[in-house]
Formats: C-alpha cells, structure tokens, sequence
C-alpha cells in the first residue's frame, strides 16, 4: 500500500438524513477497505439527477454521504492496484465492475458479479472500489468540469441511444460497438428523447450520431430550450406527437430514448413508438410500472432498461465529448462550494437549476 502523507481524519461531506434533508457535515475521511481500493482527494463532485431520487424520498436513504460523479487525484492505493499510483489524475464511473466476470467480459459491466451503485462522491475524500477496473486516466485536453460529464450522464446518455439504435438493427446489420467508435454507423430513423434534464441533453447529442432526426420533449420549457442547443426538435408533447406523426407519416418515432426514470415516462415512450420500434431506458426506476400487454402485444415493441455499462460506453461517449466540446463547455451551469450543497439539492430538485458540480479545495 502506498499513500499521500498527512491525510486529516475528518472531511465535510453532502449527508442525507432523509427526504428532502441533506446537511454538509465533517465525517471520518474514508479508509481502504480492501487491497483492491484507492482513496482519491475529490476536486469535483457532480450533482446527479438520480440523486434526486433518494432526496425525494422515492428510495430509503438516511446517514450515508451522497454522491457519485468523481474528478480526483489519488492520495492512497491498496496492494493489489497495478494500474494506478498515488498522484494519478482519474475520472471515478458511477459504477463498480472488476473487468473479468462473465458480464465484464461480454460488455456488459453494469451487471458485473460485484456491481455497485457508488455513493460518497460529494465529499473532501472518496474510496474507490475494484480500481483497476474502474477508474480512468484523465483524458488530457479537458477542463475538469467537462471530463467530470464522463463519470456518469455522457455514457449513460450515449448508451440509450446505442442501446436503441442496437435494438432496432437487431444485430443483423453488420456493424459492431467497435464500428459506432470509428463513426461508420450510418444514421437512420427517427429518435425522441424523453426529458431534457442533463442525461436527456447528452442523450440528445449521442443520439444525433445515429439517427437522422432527433426530437424531444420535457415538461419544463427552459429545458426545452437547451435542447435544441444540443440539436434536437424540442417541442412540448401534443406538439411533438404532432411532429412526429406528420414526419412519419403517422407511424411514431423509431426509438424512444426515455431518461427521466418516471413510470408516465415509460408509458409516454411506449405510445411514441412505432411497431417494432425500440424502447430504451436509462431512467432509474424505482418503483412499480403498469404496463398495458395489449400495447406491447400489438406494437412489437423492443425494450431494453437499466443501468449504463460505463466500461462499454466510455470510448464512444469521449467522441461526442471531443466533437461537441465548445457545446459541453458551457454545459455545467453551477459551480459552487460544497458548503451550498443544501441549497442547489432545493434548486436542482425545482427544475431552477441545470448541472451543478461541487468544487473541493485542492
């Protein structure tokens, strides 16, 4: 084990105690847990739509620091990291895989054999499990703020529309993963993109690589706004289904990209898309969906859900990053202290305020 010298013992960090209730409080700074960890000093920390759902409320959540969106550099390794040393630049994934599982070794990293959401990200320190096959080297070039999108919403984003673009093709086109991060996937077909909260606009902007016409909807209108900075048709939803339905000459759209994590969502998705159409959510879901089995009997419709492999994802989402970089510069709205953290929780949670990062001390 090598570490930083002098680490403190106490740190501030976003706890929540319950719904609606996150305090900055100074807790023990985290410690190795096992040989296979690092501890990183946070520089930034983002604040996470899905988040939201343990501060509404929707998820049990009291006394565990919050959080997991991490820009950082290594101050402890365990024994067994080989890939990283203390002093390294890294970029922290939401998710943990080790890299040599049945699921890793299909791609599939989210539904890795130790899979876990992290959570402790919004504080001075963080640990990192299984770091050798989670973190990433800083990507040389970017601002911090902007690298930070790459810890979570960016490949989430890219991976619904992947995901969908996938379904549709159903693996008898003749292109792989591999062909989508060269950029010879040629673009088709019709996509809407379901909220136009952070993911939704990283959503919009991967899918606008795959699909020739990108639409989206959301209930707030200044979000709509940022839509279509990022390139899509953004309408409210009677205008959309509008839209759509002259754009395609009535049928709905090809994929339905939905990021919200909401069960209205779902069913708006399911009634978007055309037959055979695909339907892929990244939304976290946490709660009980009714889904009508006439619809999906009548439209042939092809589902895929869950949580983004990060792993899988992270190269193609690192070219929409790198091919819209002066647009995602301006993409974090909020920088602020973590001292704040109650505050922009309240507005984030409003829909007053877009990406907020919390910055650390270096």
């Amino acid at each position: 084990m090598s570490a930083a010298p002098a680490l403190p013992a106490t740190m501030r960090a976003v706890v929540i105690n319950g719904p609606f209730d996150v305090k900055v409080k100074e807790v023990p700074v985290p410690k190795l847990e096992k040989d296979t960890d690092v501890l990183i000093k946070v520089h930034l920390a983002g604040l996470c739509g899905s988040d939201l759902h343990a501060y509404r409320g929707h998820e049990e959540a009291s006394g565990y620091v919050m959080g997991h969106e991490v820009v950082g550099t290594i101050v402890e390794t365990g024994s067994a990291v080989t890939k990283f040393k203390v002093g390294d630049h890294v970029i922290a994934p939401f998710s943990v895989s080790c890299g040599k599982c049945f699921y890793c070794d299909q791609g599939y990293t989210s539904r890795c054999d130790q899979n876990a959401c992290l959570i402790g990200g919004q504080a001075e320190y963080f640990r990192m499990p299984l770091a050798d096959g989670c973190l990433f080297p800083f990507p040389s070039g970017l601002p911090e703020d902007v690298a930070l999108l790459m810890t979570d919403i960016l490949p989430t984003g890219y991976s619904s529309a992947m995901n969908a673009r996938r379904l549709l093709d159903n693996d008898a086109a003749g292109w792989t993963y591999a062909d989508a991060l060269a950029g010879t996937v040629p673009k088709k077909g019709v996509a809407v993109v379901i909220g136009c909260g952070p993911v939704g606009l990283c959503a919009i902007s991967s899918a606008r690589t795959l699909f020739e016409t990108v639409y989206a909807t959301d209930l707030a209108p200044q979000r709509l706004a940022l839509a279509e900075k990022h390139g899509a048709i953004a309408l409210p939803l009677p205008e959309l289904k509008e839209a759509l339905a002259k754009a395609t000459d009535g049928r709905g759209a090809d994929a339905v990209l939905e990021v919200v994590g909401h069960a209205g969502a779902v069913l708006t998705a399911l009634d978007l898309v055309r037959p055979y159409g695909a339907v892929s959510s990244v939304g976290v879901h946490s709660r009980h969906i009714d889904l009508d089995g006439d619809q999906l009997y009548s439209k042939n419709a092809r589902l895929q859900f869950g949580r983004c492999s990060v792993r899988t994802f992270f190269p193609h989402a690192a070219n929409v990053l790198r091919d819209n970089l002066e647009l995602f510069k301006s993409f974090v709205e909020n920088k602020v202290d973590l001292d704040e953290a109650e505050k922009y929780y309240e507005l984030f949670e409003q829909n007053k305020v877009a990406k907020t990062v919390f910055v650390m001390p270096k």
